[in-house]
């Protein structure tokens, strides 16, 4: 089982608009709402590729039954931890005109000690019955920089793998209690270090840096150049083929959802880095964010090329 935590959960709205217009009335052509956050857009691709996928995190509110009964339709079972206040929305606005996307991102409600206090006793008996945890995005307000660091902690000491995928401070942080995996973007790699890191050997260097720290795999996002991957078999780089992407919104946690499947699955870094890389392409072929169509993955799969590098 693939356990996934989405504190800042959230309903995602689509806007899609024709030729949008600051200070003006802008018509939307088309509108979407599915539940979201970080967490939440790996949920639903691991649940696409067949895992069995348990989601936790906070909700709250009306908004927070809606993120609730939604991911039914995914098959994902919902075990948050519930509040008060009402979730988050977040807005991505895509221009069909300018083939540009603009998001908004309410911060949310605050969480009191005591709720956070009764989330970590339910999220450790959780864990319990987890193979994989992946903890992703931003906290809601509240919450100290060294939260992840805990729930890393708790879910190392139940002896499960881990993947942490966030940014700032609470990255800086989660290292220190040595998660499985993470995957820094190259900003998130230049505020860890506070280098440029303008060169793939430099990326490599931090990379490795991290990775001497008790990370087992380091993972770097290139963007349309695929990735980085420092790990105990190697240094390989996956390198994705060219296409006409849809919304790119989600892509790096549809990546995470890939490398959850291939350490439940047990699958070689290797097989694991192509099926992440696949997945991750695949969710850019289509409007709906933490979305993929098998076939779009089965067909990008074979195209992939993992490069090894160094080891």
């Amino acid at each position: 089982m693939i356990l996934t935590v989405t504190l800042n959960a959230a309903i995602d709205k689509r806007y899609v608009v024709e030729d949008a217009k600051m200070g003006e009335v802008n018509r939307v052509l088309e509108c979407s709402y599915t539940p979201g956050g970080k967490g939440l857009n790996v949920s639903k691709p691991a649940s696409i590729a067949g895992a069995k996928v348990v989601a936790t995190g906070f909700v709250g509110g009306h908004a927070g039954n809606f993120i609730v009964d939604a991911l039914k339709d995914f098959g994902i079972q919902s075990e948050f931890y519930h509040v008060a206040a009402e979730s988050r929305t977040c807005i991505n606005i895509w221009d069909s005109v300018h083939k540009v996307q603009t998001e908004y991102l309410e911060p949310g409600f605050t969480v009191s000690k005591e709720n956070w206090e009764g989330f970590v006793e339910k999220f450790t008996e959780l864990v319990k019955e987890a193979d994989v945890v992946a903890i992703s995005g931003s906290v809601p307000k509240g919450l100290e920089t060294s939260s992840y660091q805990r729930l890393v902690a708790i879910t190392k000491g139940a002896g499960k793998k881990v993947i942490l995928d966030t940014s700032g401070e609470l990255l800086r942080a989660g290292i220190e209690a040595k998660p499985t995996l993470v995957k820094p973007n190259i900003d998130e790699i230049r505020f860890l270090t506070g280098k440029t890191c303008d060169t793939r050997e430099e990326l490599i260097e931090a990379a490795k840096k991290i990775h001497a720290q008790g990370v087992e795999t380091v993972v770097i996002s290139l963007g349309a150049d695929g990735s980085l991957i420092v790990c105990k078999e190697g240094i390989y780089q996956a390198v994705v083929p060219r296409i006409d992407a849809v919304n790119t919104v989600g892509c790096g946690d549809s990546m995470i959802a890939g490398f959850a499947l291939g350490f439940e699955r047990g699958l070689t870094i290797q097989e694991t880095l192509r099926l992440a890389s696949a997945i991750s392409a695949a969710a850019a072929l289509r409007e709906e964010t933490g979305f993929f169509v098998k076939e779009d993955m089965e067909q990008l799969f074979d195209q992939i090329q993992i490069l090894k590098i160094e080891g």
